[in-house]
């Protein structure tokens, strides 16, 4: 099954990692960067495993490493294996638990540079912008950056032999957190496991530690809303009315920026030529894992056959937060009564998308039409059931299955 078209999977960051570690040392620091659960942790025990001796993993969020004394002492085993085994790859986990970690990271770093002792360094941490952050400030210059993003129903499927199929339905209706999926089959153990190791954590902690909040209750409002309209297109002035808690716009817009840093929200802009337009457009709310969407709701998972728009909806978030995680630059258009749900650029190139999970009709197609005519950059694509491909191709647009573009991508 073809992964390429997902840098940010765990098998490309991985596979991005061993060709670096497999350079000279020393090299650049490699920051690893990525949303809650996503397997951070396991890729680097995989390398530690696959290293052997030549590795040395520790976690900055262990309890000894509070104790004074403890960063120097890891830095003294992992410098003294380097040099009495030719080489060594010290992985530091969760890094962002250290206080003043960017400073400390600086100052190790200079010294294997300046006395060219062949030591490689990872380190990692759960929220991309604690990381980048710290990274620009006091790192400039000496590492390279990689960012684990979502799953995709591919990576799912090769990791957890699934099969494409059954990859692609547990993607829409549960999520991709690798480590929820062995909790399937009991339903409120599953609902725990997402809400207090990645949700809560996330919003209560993670954010709160890189950011002064001063309304953490309005930005778990704001995150609830968010996650309540999936793929919808909801003016500042609408999300503000439907909190409890009362913030001003530009608060709401602040925190809707964190919880799309955080991989849990994004906030698509409209698609303009014109970036002042681009700020003043209302969001298209996307969760960027459908696992959300099934805890936050309080409605059951939506079935076909029951609620074919809301699982219109569901499909058409995840169709989004698939080509958002891998990368793209993801909007969407609208010009009263036109709409295109999805426009994105990448590495995939450019397309204008329209998503539909039932019977359409040419007419349906006018807005991506109309949006193609005027930015002819942008091939037009129908995401649809693969029993409706011909309607689009016989309007002269190309079709894909929408489990295949989830399975694929669009390249």
């Amino acid at each position: 099954m073809a992964q390429a078209g997902f840098p940010h999977s765990w098998s490309a960051v991985l596979a991005a990692l061993r060709a670096r570690l497999a350079a000279p040392a020393p090299g650049r620091i490699q920051v690893l960067v990525g949303p809650r659960q996503v397997g951070k942790t396991t890729l680097l025990l995989r390398l530690e495993h696959e290293l052997g001796e030549h590795c040395i993993y520790v976690a900055a969020d262990s309890p000894e490493a509070s104790l004074p004394g403890w960063w120097e002492q890891v830095w003294r085993g992992a410098e003294d294996a380097a040099q009495g085994k030719g080489s060594a790859v010290l992985l530091v986990d969760e890094i962002h638990y250290l206080a003043h970690w960017s400073r400390l990271l600086k100052a190790r770093y200079d010294r294997i540079a300046r006395k060219r002792i062949p030591l490689h360094v990872v380190v990692s941490g759960s929220s991309a912008l604690q990381l980048g952050s710290g990274g620009r400030e006091s790192l400039a210059g000496r590492f390279e950056r990689l960012e684990l993003r979502h799953w995709s129903a591919s990576e799912l499927a090769a990791q957890l032999k699934l099969k494409p199929v059954k990859a692609v339905q547990q993607s829409i209706t549960y999520g991709t957190y690798p480590g929820a999926q062995q909790l399937l089959s009991h339903t409120q153990r599953w609902r725990a496991y997402v809400r207090d190791s990645i949700i809560d954590p996330a919003i209560g902690r993670d954010l709160l530690m890189t950011e002064t909040i001063r309304k953490p209750a309005l930005l778990r409002q704001v995150f609830a809303v968010c996650i309540g309209h999936p793929a919808e297109i909801v003016s500042l002035q609408k999300l503000c009315g439907q909190l409890a808690e009362k913030g001003a716009l530009q608060t709401v817009a602040h925190y809707l920026e964190l919880l799309e840093k955080a991989g849990l929200v994004a906030a698509l802009r409209k698609y303009s030529p014109r970036a002042l337009r681009l700020r003043a457009s209302p969001p298209k709310l996307v969760a960027l894992n459908q696992a959300m969407l099934s805890v936050m709701e309080s409605v059951d998972i939506p079935l076909r056959e029951k609620e074919p728009a809301r699982f219109g909806r569901w499909v058409e978030n995840a169709c989004i937060a698939c080509a958002h995680n891998a990368g793209h630059d993801v909007y969407y258009w609208r010009a009263e009564p036109l709409e295109v749900d999805l426009v994105m650029q990448g590495a995939w190139g450019k397309w204008a998308v329209e998503i539909k999970t039932g019977p359409y009709t040419s007419r349906d197609l006018a807005g991506l039409l109309e949006f193609s005519k005027n930015n002819p950059a942008f091939a037009p694509l129908v995401l649809c059931d693969p029993e409706h491909t011909r309607i689009a191709e016989n309007a002269g647009v190309r079709a894909l299955a929408w489990e295949k573009f989830l399975l694929e991508g669009a390249g």
